[in-house]
């Protein structure tokens, strides 16, 4: 039997390729709206991020998300994804 090819993303935080469904995927839409995709189907621009709050300091640090969306990324979407992957982490 054909063993089928994982998919691999690169985290904008830790910059570690880890399987794609390991990972969060950030998503900027047309209207510029960021949002997490649990799902990896919504439409838009996305980067991928490990799902822990380390990560996300990392990739604002580096300036990850501004890198790979090819646009400035404000502080506020910052704030809302950290709250976002916090709720997850409680609930989890």
């Amino acid at each position: 039997m054909k063993q089928r090819k994982v998919p691999l993303r690169k985290c904008t935080g830790c910059q570690e390729m880890k399987d794609k469904r390991e990972l969060i995927r950030i998503v900027r839409n047309d209207a510029g709206e960021f949002s997490l995709d649990r799902t990896g189907k919504k439409p838009g621009r996305g980067a991928y991020i490990c799902p822990n709050t380390e990560c996300l300091a990392k990739a604002q640090k580096s300036r990850g998300l501004e890198r790979s969306f090819k646009a400035p990324v404000p502080g506020d979407v910052y704030e809302a994804l950290l709250a976002q992957l916090e709720g997850e982490e409680n609930h989890a």
